[in-house]
């Protein structure tokens, strides 16, 4: 019989290696463990939600749960803590239970396994937000692990396409959440007391068809936004709050309208406020002060044959006209309007070739007068300010101690102590949305910024105190807009 050598058999030998090795490593992962050394891990030890509104519900997150050991387990029980009564509603890997129970659940060797958590919370009839918890809990092993479940629950007030008929006053005690519209009847008065929040499903607006009365403080002021508490869940999550497009806007539409709005948020709307009359013989008022306007999918302000009156106020970042003055006459005073809509990249859309101010006098509109003092005019783009007239030289305004992003200046006797700048120039502390730290755009004046010491002082000292609560008149220098720079070391 003819001897081969060994090493024409090795090529047969080192498969037959492979295959019972696979196979021992496939035994391996079907083994289950016995050993209470043999536990899971959890991507968190604590699941938070944001606030909930009640018979809402949230948005639902997301636990995994590992099993880093070589070789399969077995979770006997898996369940809410606080099984079917439970708060918080669970789907595992895929799988609902109407008790929140799971049993005998395998993960295998090295494997993962989702498991899917929402919330809803029972009206509790409390004005104040009420905690709620509970807790995951798992059994392998002998062993009892858990990721504990937390959340605050709000009651809120439902306004559903909401015709308000009658002169009413909104309290603060519980925030609103408008479906639709909420809406006040011609010539009436809706008046919207300190600390109001109004939290607007998606498209919803309020409409005034008289008058609005929002009478917020600095410590409580009103709020308007979206009704979104959750994250987008990028790699880096932020809040849908920051997004534009969230609801409608604010819609101010009675030609004897005499609206007042003080220390108003409002953001992340399609447009922040629409103040439209066609009648150019009758003209509407609205006064805007310490107010924060930020962040629409449209415009910001839009003024259509309306006085208007804006101080110490910031409207910023919008796809197209942040403030649009057509008809009436309008004042701004310490105030900022800056637009960088693109510099944050989670957008539904992108900025279009718009300034960020547009002054319209070409259309059958009442007659124009336009005042801007102490003001910042700012954005991305080379010019951020318009002003079409049939007459410049004979256009009523006043233009003085404003900082305007423009590439040419106009030399107009309307036009006096104006700082024309390059967009290029550093002004603001933040003018980027900051994913890491979550913090938006910081319209602060930066320390070298050369609105500092650009504004009359004279006009400052009517408006002592800025909108961050600072003192315009601390250094006997006060800074053009709505904010005053600060040093660090005070």
């Amino acid at each position: 019989m003819t001897a081969f050598p060994l090493k024409s058999y090795f090529p047969f030998i080192l498969l037959i290696s492979l295959f019972v090795s696979a196979g021992f490593m496939g035994c391996n992962d079907e083994i289950l463990s016995s050993n209470p050394k043999d536990k899971l891990s959890f991507s968190t030890d604590t699941l938070t939600f944001d606030t909930v509104f009640t018979t809402l519900g949230s948005a639902t997150k997301k636990v995994m749960i590992y099993n880093r050991n070589s070789v399969a387990v077995r979770i006997s029980h898996l369940g809410i803590a606080g099984g079917k009564a439970s708060s918080f509603k669970i789907n595992v890997d895929g799988s609902l239970n109407a008790n929140n129970q799971f049993e005998n659940i395998d993960i295998r060797a090295h494997d993962s396994l989702y498991v899917f958590v929402a919330v809803t919370v029972d009206p509790t009839n409390s004005n104040s937000p009420v905690f709620i918890s509970d807790s995951i809990v798992m059994q392998t092993n002998g062993n009892n692990q858990n990721v504990k479940l937390q959340a605050f629950g709000q009651d809120m007030k439902i306004l559903k396409n909401k015709l308000i008929l009658n002169d009413t006053t909104l309290t603060a005690e519980k925030p609103y959440l408008v479906y639709g519209y909420v809406a006040i009847d011609t010539a009436k008065t809706l008046t919207l007391n300190p600390g109001c929040k109004f939290y607007f499903h998606n498209n919803a607006n309020m409409l005034i068809y008289g008058n609005l009365k929002a009478n917020g403080t600095a410590d409580n002021p009103i709020v308007m936004r979206g009704d979104r508490l959750d994250k987008v869940n990028f790699a880096t999550p932020f809040p849908y709050n920051n997004v534009a497009g969230q609801w409608g806007g604010l819609y101010l539409l009675w030609k004897g309208g005499n609206h007042v709005l003080q220390h108003v948020n409002m953001n992340s709307g399609y447009v922040g406020i629409y103040f439209s009359n066609d009648d150019r013989n009758i003209i509407p008022t609205l006064d805007i002060s310490n107010c924060k306007i930020q962040n629409f999918l449209l415009y910001g302000l839009v003024v259509q044959n309306g006085n208007v009156q804006v101080t110490n106020t910031e409207i910023s970042n919008t796809s197209s006209y942040t403030v649009y003055l057509s008809g009436g006459t309008h004042s701004f005073i310490q105030s900022t309007i800056a637009n960088y809509f693109d510099n944050s990249s989670v957008q539904p859309v992108s900025r279009d070739k718009k300034p960020a101010v547009m002054i319209m006098n070409l259309n059958r509109v009442s007659p124009m007068e336009t005042v801007f003092r102490n003001c910042i005019i700012s954005g991305s783009q080379d010019n951020e300010f318009s002003l079409a007239t049939r007459s410049l030289e004979l256009y009523k305004g006043i233009f003085d101690h404003c900082y305007i992003t423009k590439t040419d200046s106009l030399k107009l006797p309307q036009f006096t102590k104006i700082r024309w700048s390059a967009k290029n120039d550093t002004i603001f502390k933040s003018i980027r949305y900051d994913y890491v730290k979550n913090t938006y755009f910081n319209f602060t004046p930066d320390s070298v910024s050369s609105v500092r010491g650009l504004a009359d002082p004279t006009i400052a000292a009517q408006y002592p105190i800025d909108l961050n609560g600072n003192s315009r008149l601390s250094d006997g220098k006060p800074d053009a807009g709505a904010y005053e720079w600060l040093s660090s070391k005070k």
